[in-house]
């Protein structure tokens, strides 16, 4: 399934190649705060419409996340990492940047972040 999100502005802009099923909320300190509902793909799945160097990065704790965000409206679309288990790289999409997304049909599942 073809989806495509953005920032608020557009400056930050992709598409994904993936469907939605289960997103994660988190209660991490970073996703506490930002609101995101949280979906996890293959980095391959996610193509920046945009040069990589318009969205800014911020990472936090163990550094291992790229939350990426834009620097104009603030918007955190989407971060890259790397499966702990696997070494895969991943892009973790925030659900509510999508277009076309019903939030509720979504199976959202609490993770507890905070305590990792």
């Amino acid at each position: 399934m073809a989806l495509s999100g953005s920032c608020h502005c557009g400056r930050v802009a992709f598409d994904l190649d993936g469907e939605v099923g289960e997103v994660y909320d988190c209660n991490c300190s970073m996703c506490r705060r930002r609101g995101g509902l949280l979906a996890f793909f293959p980095r391959e799945a996610l193509t920046l419409r945009m040069p990589d160097e318009a969205a800014g990065t911020y990472r936090f704790n163990k550094h291992h996340i790229a939350h990426r965000f834009c620097p104009d409206c603030g918007i955190a679309p989407y971060s890259e990492g790397e499966d702990p288990r696997t070494g895969a790289r991943t892009a973790a999409v925030n659900v509510r940047c999508l277009d076309g997304i019903d939030l509720a049909v979504l199976k959202v599942v609490q993770v507890d972040g905070a305590s990792l």
